[in-house]
C-alpha cells in the first residue's frame, strides 16, 4: 500500500467552488467537506440585532478533508495556497497527517 496522507484545509466559504475545480484539475476528486465556526488572529466582530451590539467571535469557515496516495502532497498544498492565500487574516490553515490504514466499509477493502 501506497503512504498516505490527509490533508485538511480549514478556509472561507467563498472561495470552495475555485478550490475544488483546481484540486480536480490535479486529479484529486473525492473529498469531505463540513461547515465549522472558529477563529483565530482576527478574533471576529462586532453586529447588532435587534439595535443590541453583539460580538460575533467565530466565522464561518469550511473544513476540507482529503486523503491522497497518488497526487504528491506538496502539489495539493501548492494548488490550495495558489486558491486560498489572499495576505489576509482569516485565510485558514493547512494540516497534513499521516494515515496509518483506511478501510472501505462495503467491501472490508484495505
Amino acid at each position: 500500500m501506497d503512504r498516505m496522507t490527509k490533508v485538511e484545509i480549514i478556509m472561507n466559504p467563498e472561495k470552495f467552488e475555485d478550490l475544488k475545480e483546481a484540486l480536480n484539475g490535479i486529479g484529486i476528486t473525492g473529498m469531505t467537506v463540513t461547515n465549522a465556526l472558529g477563529c483565530g488572529l482576527q478574533k471576529g466582530h462586532k453586529e447588532y440585532y435587534r439595535g443590541i451590539e453583539v460580538e460575533i467571535n467565530l466565522k464561518q469557515k469550511l473544513k476540507v478533508e482529503i486523503v491522497v496516495c497518488e497526487v504528491p502532497v506538496d502539489q495539493v498544498i501548492e494548488t490550495a495556497l495558489r486558491i486560498l492565500q489572499t495576505g489576509s487574516i482569516g485565510d485558514g490553515k493547512i494540516f497534513t497527517y499521516d494515515v496509518v490504514d483506511a478501510v472501505r466499509i462495503r467491501t472490508g477493502e484495505r
